[in-house]
């Protein structure tokens, strides 16, 4: 019987990033493509929360009967109904685990869980990515969905909280490292609203997308250029002196390949004294204009935003560490000016 609830299927909504030289850490992020996006599986159920069981369905991409609302499997898993929840799963988690498995394993995963709260919802790229934690925040339960809620993707996992380093913020204040208006993708102090949140190294980081009327591209969701992150100017956080620029690698195409052999892909960091060092990460090829040694000041031009490196679309990574290498310093909780707080979900400008 296999312990976890698990469904990944080859459509996610979830945007993936950075990661470790060693692992793609992707499979736990949101959009329509930061790797796999949970959705997207081109069903054409009607989406009603029909308490209806007309079996036959057959909904394309696997699910059978579409009972529910994205925003209500968590209840439903509650109250037992484990079958009608299985029938409105893909085929790829139909292949990952029966009917026989989820039933079996779900009273025991979900044993002690007596009620959910809301903790993000993203409703990006016509998916659902919606986390819950449980009443004493030890549990978490996350679902992926397409526009139709064909879930394809929900996972329950244990919540670590790191109380010891989310008090500790950064000695020095920071702005935010772009102009206009951005969304945050990956944000938060829990592992459910920030998938890096796990990694001592990454806890702290964000990913930082553009979106319009619900969408984070427009066109040709293959090519960069639709996405409307892509080439928009990334700045300086503030003052301090560059000590590390790569711009030589090139974006990925089709969106969704990626580069886990430089994780970073194109990449600015900053030295801003008192060992605080900013890092934006998957920047366009060529477009850095600082080198290192520049003294920057707060709000210049750093260059613009890409899809290079790890990543599943265009997008800035955005951390403060405690070093110059990403991968063996510590991320700090950054002190944002003007009390700001992001959270996954937020507009921010």
């Amino acid at each position: 019987m296999k312990k976890v609830f698990l469904i990944a299927t080859v459509a996610a909504i979830i945007l993936s990033g950075c990661g470790t030289k060693t692992e793609k850490r992707v499979n736990d992020s949101p959009t329509g493509t930061v790797s796999e996006t949970p959705g997207n599986s081109n069903g054409n159920g009607n989406g009603n929360s029909d308490n209806s069981s007309n079996g036959g369905t057959n909904q394309p991409g696997g699910a059978e009967v579409i009972k529910y609302k994205a925003d209500e499997i968590g209840q439903a898993l509650l109250d037992g109904d484990y079958e009608g929840v299985y029938y409105q799963t893909t085929k790829d988690f139909h292949s990952q685990m029966s009917l026989e498995e989820f039933t079996q394993a779900g009273p025991e995963i979900l044993k002690g869980v007596e009620s959910w709260t809301k903790e993000s919802e993203l409703d990006l790229n016509d998916s659902y990515y919606i986390t819950w934690m449980n009443q004493d925040r030890s549990k978490g339960l996350k679902v992926g969905a397409d526009k139709n809620h064909v879930i394809g993707y929900l996972q329950v996992v244990p919540v670590e909280q790191f109380p010891s380093t989310d008090s500790v913020k950064t000695k020095h204040e920071y702005g935010l490292p772009f102009k206009g208006e951005w969304f945050v993708f990956w944000g938060g102090e829990n592992v459910l609203a920030n998938y890096h949140y796990e990694v001592e190294m990454q806890r702290y980081a964000y990913d930082l997308i553009q979106v319009k009327d619900g969408y984070s591209y427009s066109g040709d969701k293959t090519k960069n250029e639709s996405y409307y992150a892509f080439g928009q100017e990334i700045i300086a956080p503030r003052a301090g002196i560059v000590v590390r620029v790569v711009s030589n690698i090139k974006d990925n195409e089709p969106v969704g390949k990626m580069n886990p052999e430089q994780p970073e892909g194109n990449v600015v960091v900053i030295d801003h004294g008192d060992g605080e060092y900013s890092f934006l990460a998957h920047m366009k090829k060529d477009s850095v204009v600082v080198k290192v040694g520049d003294k920057v000041e707060k709000g210049d031009l750093l260059g613009l935003c890409g899809n290079s490196g790890n990543t599943s679309e265009a997008h800035i990574h955005y951390q403060v560490s405690d070093g110059t290498d990403l991968f063996t310093g510590k991320s700090i909780n950054i002190k944002w000016e003007n009390g700001l707080n992001p959270h996954q979900g937020d507009i921010i400008k």
